[in-house]
């Protein structure tokens, strides 16, 4: 499991570790770290010529003390000084003693000429840039006199490392308020925090490399990412005793006359999630039953399918609001996607005593919280929340970060497969296929929310494999994931 934390409890952490330690000594694993990642990202350090962005807080100051290890180790070295009365006194000295330069930023470097321009210069000619302008505290974008330095890094040659987090992003909430820092690597410290998890910030951190400096952190973050280890030891495995109905079965309630092919891709979702037979209700039997004879098809409703230990309605429902209303009556897990969350009327989905769990993309999300769009998209775990809160129900919300939110708090998942090929048609549908069968093979909302949006995505990424997917791809690659994670 990946864990991620929030700044308040990473700033506690080590504060209570600083105490147990010599003065300087959290500095400087956290510098040994950096530095080691910058080395192996250089290839040969000697020779090479590396910039630090140096802020005014300890950020900068891990940036100076891992610049002075690669001086040491032959690399040419300058730090841009944003704030030069505030920077690190004693890693501007390390550095200054290992061989490194300072130049303050718009003005001259030690021993060379200065300007503005050339700084941006020195920047862009780099073969290492490390971001070390601002540390996790920091919000709402650069400030106006890092921005050129932070554009000078986008246009350098070389790779950019970035501290802790990229300069300019929200730690806590992966939130973008105006320019940041691109990184290509992030070296974070003793945890990840939520905003190298999250987009849109996630996209600004590169690949992350965790380095530890030993925090004791509490047992509960405040995100966590599913690993192939976890995923696998949730997914339903049938025993020998077991038969479709002890296996589960998951009744599909989709499909209009308009969209009959959101049916048939729930369905096929829903035959490869583990549960032990589907059952589907709606307009497009014929269709199901062409494609999936498997199926137990019924055309008298919900009420009358049978038995069934969870239900997923709502994708290509069209404007079916009885269905839907008859679905969430049931006493057992529902999952509401597509048409069957604007359908659902907010009452009905809090007063349910089953689990509820909804799997809204952005534009639904906004839809149900009243509020445009980019609202959610550049807030997405604020809006989970919100949304997880106000409905009483789990929510998944899709996206190029897809985030699991329960309605009794707790850690948020966050998940880590995908690829940006599933952005297609019917891909959703799938996926609720695909979760709502975990739910009626006995996993929780969160669980199944989760599980099914991993194995999906790694689905998306086998199908895909660099090239456009259609669902139908997606949904016969699940398998093939779900072999991956065990294996």
């Amino acid at each position: 499991m990946r864990s991620a934390y929030s700044v308040e409890t990473v700033r506690t952490a080590e504060r209570e570790l600083m105490a147990r330690l010599p003065e300087g000594a959290l500095m400087q694993r956290a510098a040994a770290g950096l530095a080691a990642a910058c080395a192996d990202l250089l290839g040969r350090v000697y020779g090479s010529r590396v910039v630090l962005l140096v802020g005014s807080g300890d950020n900068g100051g891990d940036a100076l003390y891992a610049g002075a290890r690669l001086a040491r180790r032959g690399a040419g070295v300058t730090a841009v000084l944003l704030a030069p009365e505030r920077a690190h006194a004693g890693g501007l000295a390390a550095l200054r003693r290992a061989g490194g330069r300072g130049v303050v930023a718009g003005g001259a470097a030690e021993g060379a000429g200065g300007g503005a321009q050339g700084v941006e210069e020195l920047v862009e000619r780099a073969d290492l840039v490390v971001d070390g302008i601002v540390g996790i505290g920091g919000k709402g974008g650069l400030r106006p006199d890092a921005v050129p330095l932070a554009a000078a890094a986008e246009r350098s040659r070389g790779a950019v490392v970035a501290v802790d987090l990229p300069s300019g992003v929200d730690a806590d909430t992966g939130e973008v308020r105006g320019v940041a820092v691109r990184a290509d690597l992030t070296v974070t410290f003793g945890t990840h925090k939520p905003g190298l998890l999250i987009d849109p910030a996630r996209e600004y951190a590169g690949s992350v490399r965790l380095v530890g400096i030993g925090l004791e952190l509490p047992a509960e973050p405040e995100l966590e990412a599913l690993q192939n280890a976890d995923v696998a030891r949730l997914l339903p495995v049938p025993r020998a005793e077991s038969d479709k109905y002890r296996r589960g079965v998951v009744g599909i309630a989709a499909g209009s006359a308009r969209y009959p092919g959101a049916a048939v891709l729930a369905v096929a979702g829903a035959l490869r999630g583990g549960a032990g037979a589907v059952r589907y209700v709606g307009p497009a039997g014929d269709a199901v039953l062409t494609r999936f004879p498997e199926t137990l098809v019924s055309h008298q409703g919900p009420k009358h399918a049978g038995r069934v230990q969870a239900w997923v309605v709502g994708p290509g429902a069209g404007d079916d609001a009885a269905t839907v209303g008859e679905v969430l009556a049931a006493d057992v897990p529902v999952l509401i996607d597509a048409d069957g969350l604007r359908l659902a009327e907010a009452g009905a989905v809090r007063a349910r005593r089953a689990p509820t769990l909804m799997t809204p993309h952005a534009g639904e999300a906004a839809a149900l919280l009243g509020v445009d769009r980019a609202e959610v998209e550049d807030g997405r775990l604020a809006a989970a929340r919100e949304l997880a809160g106000r409905y009483g129900a789990t929510v998944l919300l899709k996206g190029s970060t897809t985030l699991v939110a329960d309605s009794g708090g707790g850690a948020v998942r966050v998940n880590p497969t995908g690829t940006s090929w599933l952005a297609t048609a019917g891909s959703g549908d799938v996926l609720s296929g695909l979760a709502g069968s975990l739910l009626a093979a006995g996993l929780s909302t969160v669980d199944a929310g989760s599980v099914g949006a991993y194995v999906h995505g790694l689905a998306g990424r086998l199908a895909a494999d660099g090239a456009p997917v259609g669902a139908h791809d997606v949904a016969e690659a699940v398998p093939r994931a779900w072999r991956n994670v065990l294996g």
